[in-house]
């Protein structure tokens, strides 16, 4: 059954969360009073659709349905939880929550707020125990992180539904230990953002220096490490005690300006601005945001192979997803329903993938290809667990047609036929499918072997059932287009 969520203010943040849960696919219902919000999330929707799926390697869930609605009540109806996104007002958060509990009383309300704790959003609250901060940092649909904040009136269960909702969706919930303003994140982005504040004033460095400061150096270190692990490797083989003999006496130094602010006024708010036009004026907000994804999108698949930091999460996600999916296509072959094509791969063009030509190069294509076959080998119980008992499935044969093009940020999929099947071997006929478009096919014979003795024998009794049942299941399938061709041959 399809869960909804409701988004109340749709702004950068809501926006976020909206793709977030609609590309993980639950039901999004949005109220936003400005006539702009559907303009707004279309287009923060748009960039997310190109990111999102380029970080997994297993099927998306089909998008969730996206409505947009008059009243609070008419958004919060039906809704499995709640994700209020509203601007920075006390007085405003408190007037919405009253809303959402008149006309969902038990519905749990996630907070986005970047401030304020738990106990201050509860205040006056019908309900206060199902009020709760699920602060995230943008882009929501990226950046796994989510700061969950209770309060004493929020129960074990509620804070414990909070965070299996975000894990549902991919993020990676960091629950607060105790109630502080601002909570992790933002108190350490503020420190930061106060001392570049006062760099700027004081002329010691402009936006750009002190952005290509973080970039090119410890800001790479933190996506990856952390702050004390970083450091840890600073003090070398001693670890990090070393490094706070060396270093801790540096406290007391007047390297910074973090107990006092600069004056927030006019001629600061030109200095930075006007630097910030300079530096990055020539792209539009939009093309800023495509470019931040693209670049997050590498950093984070680097991380996600290395199962590492947010990759972690990513890959932890992905396994989640293929578990479901693997054990939703058992069920069709246990219920012989499956007499159609194994879609068994889903996936987006990445720009790795793209040649000199700007199409999807060929290595890809057989990519696509074992993607789509390690998942069905995975289906009928041949995956890695079966490999590393000493059995699996050899290539013996391909043949790849190039039918159409595949560009970057196209959503493809593969789809398996099995031909035919005996103990020890199949043969397979996957497309690869560009929506309706059939962009290359694969045709592929393969062996069982017992790798240890070297050659080609039996498969398991439960793997040959499963193989079989497919095979059966796609017996009556017409033979496809192109099965059986020679490199070469003309068309009929």
């Amino acid at each position: 059954m399809t869960r909804k969520a409701a988004i109340i203010g749709g702004g950068v943040i809501g926006g976020g969360w909206a793709a977030r849960f609609l590309l993980n696919g639950w039901d999004v219902g949005v109220f936003d009073p400005d006539p702009q919000a559907e303009r707004k999330i279309a287009a923060v929707l748009a960039n997310a659709r190109l990111a999102l799926p380029a970080l997994s390697d297993v099927p998306m869930p089909p998008e969730g349905k996206l409505t947009f609605h008059g009243t609070i009540g008419e958004a919060v109806d039906g809704a499995d939880y709640v994700q209020e996104s509203v601007s920075e007002r006390i007085d405003l958060k408190h007037k919405v929550y009253a809303q959402l509990q008149q006309s969902n009383p038990d519905v749990l309300i996630g907070s986005s707020t970047s401030g304020f704790k738990a106990s201050d959003l509860q205040k006056s609250a019908v309900s206060p125990e199902n009020i709760i901060v699920a602060h995230p940092f943008n882009p929501v649909y990226l950046l796994p992180l989510s700061e969950i904040s209770g309060s004493p009136a929020n129960p074990p269960e509620v804070v414990e539904r909070t965070v299996q909702i975000m894990k549902d969706v991919g993020m990676f919930p960091l629950v607060v230990r105790h109630e502080i303003d601002a909570f992790i994140g933002n108190r350490f982005l503020e420190a930061v953002w106060r001392e570049a504040l006062w760099m700027l004033k004081d002329g010691v460095a402009t936006t750009t220096e002190i952005d290509e400061a973080i970039r090119m150096g410890f800001g790479l270190r933190w996506g990856q490490m952390g702050l004390f692990e970083t450091y840890r490797i600073a003090g070398g083989e001693a670890g990090m005690r070393h490094f706070m003999a060396q270093f801790g006496p540096t406290l007391k130094w007047p390297w910074s300006k973090l107990t006092d602010v600069p004056d927030f006024n006019e001629e600061l708010v030109d200095l930075v601005a006007g630097q910030s036009d300079a530096q990055s004026g020539m792209y539009g907000i939009r093309e800023l945001e495509r470019i931040r994804d693209q670049n997050l999108v590498g950093f984070l698949r680097s991380l996600k192979e290395r199962n590492w930091g947010a990759g972690k999460v990513l890959r932890a996600h992905d396994e989640a997803r293929a578990a479901a999916f693997n054990a939703a296509m058992a069920s069709g072959i246990d219920t012989g329903a499956k007499a159609a094509p194994l879609v068994m791969w889903q996936g987006q063009v990445l720009p790795g993938w793209i040649d000199y030509n700007g199409h999807m190069t060929e290595s890809r294509y057989l990519f696509a290809c074992s993607e789509t076959v390690d998942n069905f080998l995975r289906l009928i119980g041949a995956g890695m667990d079966y490999v590393a008992a000493g059995h699996s499935f050899y290539t013996a044969e391909t043949h790849i047609r190039h039918l159409g093009e595949a560009k970057l940020g196209d959503q493809l999929r593969g789809e398996v036929q099995i031909i035919w099947a005996d103990e020890k071997r199949f043969r397979s006929f996957v497309r690869i499918l560009k929506g309706d478009a059939c962009v290359a096919t694969v045709e592929q014979l393969c062996l069982h072997v017992d790798m240890g003795a070297g050659k080609s024998v039996s498969a398991a009794p439960e793997v040959w059932r499963n193989l079989k049942a497919v095979a059966d299941a796609h017996s009556g399938l017409p033979l496809p287009e192109g099965a059986g061709r020679a490199v070469g041959q003309k068309k009929d």
